[in-house]
């Protein structure tokens, strides 16, 4: 990101401290933002004229006081009810938390007066990712389970290679980052100017699609969309519901499900589902694995928590029918501390549908970059390089050449005699190496009672002297 368009990120969240007095959270913060930013975002990129006249960036800059209030309710009224497509699933439900007019003047009155060039040479899609970074952040704004965190898309998205034509959904999508992120690396991977109208317009319209359940989040990705020139083919609504049934023939998932579990343990509505279960992320795990093509090439990279890999019952049933229908080919257990959401442990399960539903998984190939890795956080930011070496053997042509102790390969059948169990393939943790160096407790007892002993003799034998 371009200083320029670091330097406007920063300005706009510090804006936030306007409305503590509000009592405005983060996320209404964000949420109040995106609406402002819309106005003015049309009217950088000339598509003012989608707005209804009188309810633009310049009519609601005029307004001062009381008349402000009232027209700002107004105006979000209008584009949710009174506007069409994308402008009004932005707007749809919209309301202002704001009610000192000043504070909402204040707002208007810094984003009028930033100078808009840089970022819009840059991106506007950039800077608005940057807010969204700096919410997810927050602890206090709970995004963080929305917000993935970009190195890791970055590598998950380069690794699964996406090609013009192919159809991407992401069944949680939270605020569209690894949609945004696909849609990035085709347009650095492809000359998109010798694309035919036909394929220009199914890479703009059709090619990327997600759900989202929660309706601020699903209004930040639309708004994500928008400013990165994307049709905003995003559902509200819930992938585990009837509406997940209709999601098929799709060539690539990129996921990473909410964690936890359905509230009061409902099980999932819609009845396609071989294993329904209360735990929401084996449920999404079928969902993503039952929407990939049979024609050969279908996969998917999906975050999941450990529980996935060592959960009996449906757990065990959901790995297996996985491993039947899909080759599994890779695990990459995931450093800790590297989702805003603390403590959780994590991994990347990549996997190829195939063209049968038996037997699709020979071996599969784990990559430990959880033991013995730093701990990362703002002292030690997690950036793609230490993807490196994983990377490196992922693509290698021939992954037995690969001399990495972090590496290893596990066949079918040692998973089947571990119940299916796919908690596998960490290394030595050296925290438990040195502790084992130390010796048997036993030991230890009589290294410290000889100790013991021998300071006893010296101070008898000055006593003895003393006297």
């Amino acid at each position: 990101m371009a200083l320029s368009t670091q330097e406007i990120v920063n300005k706009l969240w510090n804006l936030c401290n306007v409305l503590r007095d509000d009592g405005i959270t983060y996320h209404q913060y964000l949420n109040e933002l995106t609406f402002i930013l819309f106005l003015k975002m049309a009217e950088e990129t000339d598509y003012n004229d989608k707005l209804p006249e009188g309810y633009r960036w310049e009519d609601l800059k005029q307004k001062e006081g009381v008349e402000l209030s009232t027209f700002y309710r107004q105006l979000l009224l209008t584009l949710g009810t009174e506007s069409t497509g994308n402008i009004q699933k932005i707007y749809n439900n919209a309301q202002t938390s704001i009610s000192e007019p000043a504070n909402l003047r204040k707002i208007i009155k810094h984003i009028d007066e930033l100078d808009w060039f840089e970022a819009k040479d840059e991106g506007l899609g950039d800077m608005y990712e940057g807010l969204l970074e700096k919410n997810a952040s927050e602890k206090k704004s709970g995004a963080g389970q929305y917000f993935t965190p970009r190195p890791l898309i970055n590598v998950m998205v380069r690794l699964m290679d996406p090609k013009v034509g192919e159809r991407l959904n992401d069944p949680a999508c939270g605020t569209y980052g690894f949609m945004i992120a696909a849609h990035h690396y085709i347009l650095q991977h492809n000359d998109i100017y010798s694309l035919t109208e036909a394929q220009n317009n199914f890479l703009l319209n059709e090619q990327y699609s997600g759900c989202e359940l929660v309706g601020d989040t699903h209004r930040l990705a639309m708004m994500n969309a928008f400013l990165h020139g994307m049709g905003g083919n995003i559902a509200l609504g819930d992938s585990l519901s009837s509406y997940g049934e209709s999601v098929k023939n799709i060539d690539l998932v990129l996921a990473n499900p909410p964690f936890g579990t359905k509230k009061g343990g409902d099980r999932p509505t819609r009845t396609d589902l071989v294993y329904p279960t209360s735990n929401k992320q084996l449920n999404f795990l079928q969902a993503i694995y039952r929407s990939l093509h049979i024609r050969g090439g279908a996969r998917a990279a999906v975050v999941l928590p450990d529980n996935v890999l060592f959960e009996d019952g449906d757990g065990q049933n959901v790995r297996r029918d996985l491993m039947e229908k899909c080759n599994l080919h890779t695990v990459l257990r995931l450093p800790t501390g590297i989702f805003y959401a603390a403590g959780v442990k994590t991994n990347v399960l990549f996997f190829e549908r195939g063209t049968t539903d038996k037997g699709n998984t020979k071996n599969v190939w784990f990559y430990d970059m959880r033991t013995n890795m730093p701990n990362f956080g703002k002292r030690t930011p997690f950036t793609e390089s230490y993807f490196e070496d994983f990377e490196k053997a992922y693509t290698a042509k021939d992954r037995t050449s690969i001399k990495d102790e972090r590496f290893k390969c596990i066949s079918r059948e040692t998973i089947a005699k571990k119940n299916d169990s796919l908690d596998l393939g960490l290394i030595a943790d050296d925290s438990i190496t040195k502790a084992e160096d130390i010796g048997e407790p036993i030991d230890i007892a009589k290294e410290a009672l000889a100790e013991l002993t021998s300071i006893t003799e010296e101070l008898n034998a000055i006593i003895k002297a003393l006297n």
